[in-house]
């Protein structure tokens, strides 16, 4: 698996101009009003007014924000299961919980590698489309066999390639699994010699992909949810990370159930048993940090925060699927106050960062009791600079001299966003992912007037949809005591099918 690059860089010097660039400057963004961007051979070359070099195009996108792409810490590449989860409740009774027969039973593939490949493709074409240059992909792993495989993720990299997104791949595994017992309590079940052997297997696929595509594709380490984990698992894969020297992305922190199984199962809290493993690193990525001692959602005390910042981890914060599920860290500006490193992940469909921008703005005033609290140059940040360094990568999230170009146009003349007197205060209060009309990655148009070449939006969703019925359809085998789906999967109103019941409107 070579990982081609589908769409070569045009050559020479290119500049590009709109109304307003966030450029970057003495380690924090400006605003440059009628600002150039330059960029040759995939990297920015001039950042400001007035260049005077040579140029083989010019791109004047008038009215617009000319910014850095945004890095997916969580990014979802998957059909969205959040949906069939959103007024379905609780996991246990709705299939997001293997039951202790599908086990019995032996769980297998519900996607087939082509239907796997596809996901990938028509997520990461999602992903362009809101502005995400940089992604980490994340998807679910309650309709698999187990884990990840290294094939599926093969079909990875070669759609990355062939999108020219940039991407940080390494397929999911894990020694545990979440079970219900048919009386409705939660373990775990554990079969850790074919963990072990997952985690090898992404071991190799790390050393064999990393750098592919010209760079735009590198490895990562992704164990699954810490309560899936065994201490060997965990050993092994900070081993392995520090050997490759590649992130670790483990999702902790992110329910009552989590942490409840891991302080039953070892005496401590997800925090403090990473720790004791010596598992922690400035490599670790570490979505959602959201059930922590001292929290609304935790009465216990301890250092789970201060233990995660010590040992240099980020967390990943998706404000927009932790709402969604009633929950929210406590809170944004008092996690960078105590001095945490934070990046953002999308981790649901849409991919919209802008939406997570300002969900997690509302949230952060909310359980700060202030509009002061925080600004929207602080989600902006953590969506770029915060992103670009948890994975150790001075060259992404900001445009200036030296950096990748990773170029995202904002267009502000959509009549929804009103009037603009700050771009970033009006992306954050009016916009929507759906805003970016043109993507730049490495230095190649990947997006251009809402066009990615190869791709047909409404053809794919109408394929998605189907695929996504089809899993839907296998969920009774999965769920506990195997209703149907009309059980698992509620209708927000009373659905008329028949076209028998009685006449709601007109002449009966």
């Amino acid at each position: 698996m070579t990982s081609p690059i589908a769409r070569p860089r045009p050559k020479g010097p290119h500049l590009i101009t709109a109304r307003w660039v966030v450029g970057h400057r003495g380690g924090s963004h400006i605003l440059i009003e009628n600002g150039e961007v330059v960029f040759e051979d995939g990297a920015i070359t001039f950042v400001g007014r007035r260049y005077g070099g040579p140029i083989a195009s010019r791109r004047d996108y008038g009215n617009a924000l000319v910014g850095p792409g945004f890095v997916d810490l969580d990014a979802l590449s998957d059909l969205d299961t959040t949906i069939l989860g959103f007024d379905n409740q609780p996991a246990t009774k709705k299939g997001r919980v293997w039951p202790q027969s599908y086990i019995e039973a032996g769980p297998y593939e519900m996607y087939s590698r082509e239907e796997l490949a596809f996901q990938k493709t028509y997520a990461f074409a999602g992903l362009i489309r809101n502005g995400i240059t940089t992604a980490l992909p994340i998807a679910s792993l309650f309709y698999r066999a187990w884990g990840e495989t290294v094939e599926e993720f093969d079909d990875a990299a070669l759609a990355a390639a062939d999108l020219g997104l940039r991407v940080y791949l390494g397929p999911a595994y894990r020694t545990g699994n979440q079970v219900v017992a048919e009386d409705g309590t939660i373990g775990t079940y554990y079969d850790e010699p074919r963990g072990l052997a997952e985690l090898d297997a992404a071991v190799a696929f790390a050393g064999r992909i990393e750098g592919a595509a010209g760079g735009l594709i590198r490895a990562m380490l992704s164990p699954d949810r810490i309560e899936t984990c065994t201490p060997e698992l965990l050993r092994q894969t900070a081993a392995a990370a520090r050997d490759l020297d590649i992130p670790v992305r483990q999702h902790c922190c992110q329910s009552k159930i989590e942490y409840d199984l891991v302080l039953k199962q070892h005496g401590m809290s997800p925090p403090e048993w990473m720790a004791s493993l010596g598992y922690l690193s400035e490599r670790s990525l570490l979505p959602h940090g959201t059930y922590v001692s001292g929290s609304r959602y935790i009465d216990r005390p301890g250092r789970d925060l201060e233990i995660i910042r010590d040992s240099g981890a980020s967390l990943v914060h998706c404000p927009l699927v932790s709402g969604r599920h009633g929950g929210t860290i406590d809170h944004f500006t008092r996690y960078r106050e105590m001095g945490l490193k934070i990046g953002l992940g999308t981790d649901t469909a849409p991919p919209d960062m802008i939406l997570n921008m300002q969900v997690g703005m509302i949230l952060t005033r909310v359980m700060g009791g202030s509009a002061a609290v925080v600004r929207s140059e602080d989600y902006y940040n953590a969506a770029t600079i915060g992103g670009a360094d948890a994975l150790q990568r001075p060259d992404l999230g900001r445009l200036q001299p030296g950096a990748r170009a990773d170029i995202t146009v904002f267009d502000l003349d959509r009549p929804h966003l009103g009037q603009v007197i700050d771009p970033i205060q009006t992306m954050m209060l009016a916009g929507h992912g759906r805003d970016f009309s043109h993507v730049i990655i490495d230095g190649r148009f990947v997006m251009e007037n809402r066009d990615i070449p190869g791709r047909d939006e409404a053809v794919d969703k109408a394929r998605a949809q189907t695929q996504f019925e089809g899993l839907m359809a296998k969920y009774p085998e999965r769920t506990l005591h195997h209703p149907p789906t009309s059980q698992i999967f509620s209708s927000s109103f009373p659905v008329d099918r028949t076209g028998e019941g009685p006449h709601l409107w007109g002449n009966p």
